[in-house]
């Protein structure tokens, strides 16, 4: 998705390097998916906008066919260890950018910006798909897009439709996809298109909220923010970014516990916000109505949820699970070397507060560079151990999916260190740790799952190569090489209990094993989280691994 943001974001922090281990996994029992398909790759003309689908030959996925690596060298050559358990794992991929997730009829479907959408039958191999709106895009807008959103420096929609969100509305017994059409000066609008199926076709119904607001350039009439806020209204706070300058994307439609339907959207700057819908119509409920506050609503865009005061942020996306409201939030630019990340908030309400484990909140009340910021738990960052051949970049704008059995799943974009601004959509499964956060499996989704009973202790004692997601530190490519990756390094969980490990690590480690959750304390700060089995990401060896949280901060361990 192409969209502005600040030059000043790319500064760097560095951070300490560690050392890489190897990879030993121990015997593993269980089993895991074995898709059949060949790894297929990325975009080969996908640019800062994120466009294009096409795809690449097994090798640029990094791994070859015999499992090793063919990008960074971590696997390659390595001799498979005769010991050991290796899942058949063939993924194929997909580029779509912002990807959506939902199940329909026991099949995973996302749909992303510039009308890529795929499917799969297990979030491991996708197929591309196509809808009537990759040929009828032309004309299905065009009132909207040549009276309210065109300009001279914009003047094609066809790299202008970002982020879809589609609900199943019980109410109206149709799929509703909320879609961007973005304009360049803010001047864009959220539309809703309705299907009988979830592969359409589409019918586009109408605009749901707007964005711009500029009465010279982008006529305020054309909109409903006089029929909203009344006529002859005061729009100056519309046009400030230190205010309500918002841009109207990146739409979340979600229903609360009680049944009502919400949409969080926006982009940037003014913040994210979250609109009442009126189920039986699939737009704004304009029944419902809202204080302009500073820092907390607004008479237009409803209840603030995240950002504001300049700050970098967009994507919103929100699930229920646990007895929480968790908010996902992309913070920085979303180019590989933009710093790009998830962060993580929860509420008891779907409306808010939004607040991370150490209580900051998710709304800003003063300008800050965000990425600096310890406000949201990071998921993950840019990382480099054995297990995994390609270095990460600006993984982002994801959604996520509660299953029908409870599982929970991260489906988001990311770049790379070595490929300019090609991207690939990557599944990680998440849990539920003992202090109710989302954390996330160290690898990407192969099928595993938590056993009921956990782990034999010889199982999970031993060698680790350790992330520390720092929230601080995210990957640039600069002439004097890649900065902000955070490098593994090796700690031992011994049978006693002890941390011992790289740079002085000390601290201590528990677990049961009737269950899978674990924790472990270093430098004072206790994570908590779960031990689980899974395939590494370079030659499938199926590992020990751990993710964990503690301070606001994640953590992962990959048993050597």
């Amino acid at each position: 998705m192409k969209k502005k943001f600040l030059a000043a974001i790319l500064s760097v922090c560095l951070t300490g390097a560690g050392l890489l281990g190897g990879c030993q996994a121990p015997d593993a029992s269980g089993s895991f998916a074995d898709a059949s398909s060949a790894v297929s790759g990325v975009s080969a003309d996908s640019g800062k906008d994120g466009s294009g689908d096409a795809s690449q030959d097994d090798s640029a996925s990094g791994i070859s066919k015999d499992g090793s690596s063919g990008q960074n060298g971590q696997n390659s050559g390595q001799e498979k260890d005769e010991d050991a358990e290796y899942a058949d794992l063939h993924y194929r991929r997909v580029s779509v950018h912002d990807p959506s997730v939902i199940k329909a009829d026991g099949t995973y479907y996302i749909f992303g910006s510039h009308r890529a959408w795929a499917k799969s039958d297990d979030l491991i191999s996708w197929d591309n798909i196509a809808n009537n709106l990759n040929a009828e895009y032309k004309t299905m807008f065009t009132d909207l897009w040549e009276n309210y959103c065109k300009t001279d420096t914009n003047p094609d929609i066809q790299g202008n439709m970002w982020a879809p969100d589609i609900i199943y509305n019980d109410t109206m017994g149709k799929y509703c996809m909320y879609m961007s059409i973005n304009g360049d000066d803010w001047n864009s609008a959220i539309v809703l298109l309705t299907a009988d199926e979830i592969t359409g076709p589409y019918t586009y119904i109408g605009p749901v909220v707007f964005s711009g607001f500029n009465t010279s350039n982008h006529p305020a009439e054309y909109t409903d923010v006089y029929q909203v806020l009344g006529e002859g209204a005061d729009l100056t706070r519309y046009q400030s970014t230190k205010d309500t300058k918002i841009n109207a994307i990146d739409p979340c439609v979600k229903y609360d516990e009680e049944g009502n339907l919400w949409m969080a959207f926006g982009s940037w700057f003014g913040g994210i916000y979250m609109l009442k819908l009126d189920p039986a119509t699939g737009l704004r409920d304009y029944s419902v109505t809202y204080e302009t506050a500073a820092d907390s609503s607004d008479a237009y865009y409803g209840y603030k949820i995240a950002g504001g005061h300049e700050v970098s942020g967009e994507g919103p996306y929100i699930i229920h699970t646990n007895g929480y409201y968790y908010l996902f939030l992309s913070y920085g630019g979303l180019t590989a070397s933009g710093g790009y990340q998830m962060r993580v908030f929860r509420s008891e309400q779907i409306t808010g507060p939004y607040t991370d484990q150490n209580g900051n909140p998710a709304i800003f009340t003063k300008s800050a560079n965000n990425l600096f910021e310890k406000n949201g738990i990071r998921l993950m960052s840019s990382y480099s151990w054995s297990g995994s051949p390609d270095i990460y970049a600006a993984q982002g704008h994801n959604s996520a999916l509660v299953d029908d059995d409870g599982r929970i799943f991260l489906v988001y974009h990311t770049r790379f260190s070595n490929r300019d601004e090609q991207h690939q959509v990557r599944t990680h499964q998440l849990f539920v740790n003992e202090d109710g956060w989302l954390v996330a499996a160290p690898y990407e989704y192969a099928g595993e799952s938590l056993p009921e009973n956990g782990y034999a202790k010889d199982k999970v004692c031993g060698e680790y190569e350790f992330i520390t997601h720092l929230q601080t530190a995210y990957f640039q490519s600069t002439d004097m090489g890649n900065v902000g990756v955070v490098k593994a390094k090796t700690i031992s969980l011994n049978e006693d209990g002890t941390v011992t490990g790289e740079d002085n690590i000390s601290g201590s480690w528990s677990y049961s094993e009737d269950s899978p959750k674990m924790s472990i304390t270093i430098d004072g700060v206790t994570y908590q989280g779960y031990f689980v089995e899974m395939p590494n990401e370079g030659s499938h060896k199926i590992v020990m691994t751990f993710t964990a949280l503690g301070d606001n901060v994640c953590v992962w361990g990959s048993k050597i």
